[in-house]
């Protein structure tokens, strides 16, 4: 069991996956207090029929991922100010529409679905050095982006109307925001999939969340367990041959089952 830490694959896993995990929790605080897990989940969505186009034009995935899910965020913004449709009903409209059209281009373009299964589920164990690299600066642009905006970000989670008669541009920081989201959806198609990202961003917060006493300790919390989770997952993964992304997210369920009898905070 050990002999799979000299491993070079194994090596590359571990790392790329804990780069995910240093952006995924703070980002996760936010989805969390701000009930965003649906949103999320739309937007990676979004990244796979992002994906999709992205073989369709023969541009890298992640940054056809990226680009739609930026459209769609802002496509929800500006549907959010009408009255007729409540926000989750929009959402599962277009969560499901990008899911299904993804599922249809990536199917049409390579004709199987199944050639394709890395993007929805992950395939941790095969990326490369400029793989890591890649996640590490961009989970290493997207603290930074995330630095600058942590005290808007806090305040709006607090109260939205407040924050905007103190000053601070709302809208703007949401874009921003929904980017940071973006990319940390682009990132962990390979570390998790897409359809499990934002389990991995939500449960390790929502753990953090019965033990943390300020927002700043929460968010180093969430880290600290998305990336036990991502080595839990991994070690099970060589362990029992099971896939590493589902591996992954199934090791933050059971740390969020454990912190269960630990409290709820409100």
């Amino acid at each position: 069991m050990l002999d799979i830490l000299s491993e070079p694959f194994f090596r590359r896993a571990v790392l790329a996956g804990l780069g995910v995990a240093l952006i995924a929790g703070p980002i996760g605080c936010f989805i969390v207090w701000r009930r965003m897990a649906y949103f999320g989940e739309t937007l990676a969505h979004a990244g796979l029929l992002g994906a999709g186009l992205g073989l369709l034009f023969n541009v890298d995935i992640a940054v056809g991922a990226v680009v739609v899910a930026m459209i769609l965020a802002l496509i929800l913004i500006a549907l959010r100010s009408q009255k007729q449709l409540a926000v989750d009903t929009i959402l599962g409209i277009l969560s499901h529409t990008a899911l299904a059209l993804g599922v249809v281009v990536i199917g049409l373009v390579t004709g199987a679905v199944t050639g394709h299964l890395d993007i929805l589920f992950g395939d941790v164990l095969t990326v490369s050095s400029r793989d890591v690299w890649t996640v590490w600066a961009v989970a290493t642009v997207s603290l930074m982006l995330l630095a600058l905006l942590w005290r808007h970000m806090i305040a709006i989670s607090v109260h939205e109307d407040l924050a905007r008669a103190e000053g601070i541009n709302v809208q703007r920081t949401e874009l921003l925001f929904t980017l940071l989201i973006a990319f940390v959806v682009a990132i962990s198609m390979k570390i998790v999939g897409l359809l499990l990202i934002t389990a991995l961003t939500v449960m390790p917060a929502a753990a953090a969340r019965r033990l943390a006493s300020t927002p700043e300790s929460m968010a180093l919390l969430s880290s600290a367990m998305a990336a036990v989770a991502v080595i839990a997952g991994l070690f099970m993964s060589a362990a029992w041959g099971t896939v590493a992304g589902p591996s992954i997210v199934l090791s933050a369920g059971l740390l969020f089952v454990l912190t269960l009898p630990l409290g709820q905070r409100s």
